[in-house]
């Protein structure tokens, strides 16, 4: 599998050039790199109309609660290392993305409107759970993406326990290691492995354009075949009318479709 140069630096301006990829182009690409399935199936922004994202991933590992372990720390004023959950919200970094591994429950919230405040004034880039959070309606005001299976308004403190951070984990069936780049925008989140998030890139950037250009064609009436994929003659034509200005009134004259064959 060749995945890229491992721990290679991945700077803001790489950042903020994947999050301009759709999440279509880097589910391919990853494909195309082995990694068959780095989508987090039903995770969904409360706000969709935020824009896309990304950032290097800060993970939280929540298990089930336990009578005996909770301290309930979160219901005293006070500083607590115990209480790993503020201890992470305190600690992510500006442009990171929290991401939560609930278990796939959703019973109860994982976080709600107070610590996500707190991360939006951080400069966090996003947070993610494959569980629920409380707060809906509020977090959904806010410029922090928030993405989630659920919203209720059961606490954490019923059903979940903070166990871990910044260790390997599994959301909605992904595994999360802390370092990866995280990408959201309104289809949902993509995990993309940190060694290959600068192949990633680069082949994203030359697909996305390649893409607008296919369906340009396909919704101008022509058929699949001999477009998408594209072959080396539509290659041509679109390298072509990128140097025309990548305009669509410049795009080569569009074949008349095929009778279709009785």
């Amino acid at each position: 599998m060749d995945a890229g140069t491992t721990g290679a630096e991945i700077t803001p301006d790489h950042l903020a050039r994947l999050a301009r990829c759709s999440s279509g182009s880097i589910t391919t690409e990853l494909f195309r790199l082995g990694f068959k399935q780095c989508f987090l199936v039903g995770v969904k922004p409360l706000n969709p109309d935020l824009p896309s994202f990304a950032g290097e991933a800060y993970t939280m590992r929540l298990i089930p609660a336990r009578e005996d372990k909770e301290t309930y720390a979160t219901l005293t004023p006070r500083p607590n290392p115990d209480n790993l959950q503020w201890v992470g919200v305190e600690e992510i970094g500006a442009g990171q993305v929290m991401v939560i591994d609930s278990r796939d429950d959703a019973r109860a919230a994982c976080m709600g409107n107070i610590l996500m405040t707190r991360m939006m004034r951080r400069g966090v880039a996003g947070v993610v759970t494959d569980g629920s959070f409380r707060d809906g309606a509020e977090i959904a005001g806010m410029t922090l993406p928030a993405y989630c299976k659920e919203v209720v308004a059961s606490t954490r403190l019923s059903f979940h326990h903070v166990a871990d951070l910044n260790v390997p984990v599994a959301c909605a069936g992904v595994a999360v290691y802390p370092g990866d780049i995280v990408h959201g925008e309104r289809d949902g989140i993509t995990v993309i492995p940190r060694q290959a998030a600068l192949q990633v890139l680069e082949a994203c950037e030359r697909r996305d354009p390649l893409e607008g250009y296919l369906t340009l064609r396909i919704e101008a009436g022509e058929s699949l075949w001999g477009v998408y994929p594209p072959n080396d003659q539509t290659r041509a034509d679109f390298a072509a009318w990128q140097a025309a200005g990548s305009r669509p009134e410049d795009a080569p004259h569009v074949r008349a479709p095929r009778a279709a064959v009785e």
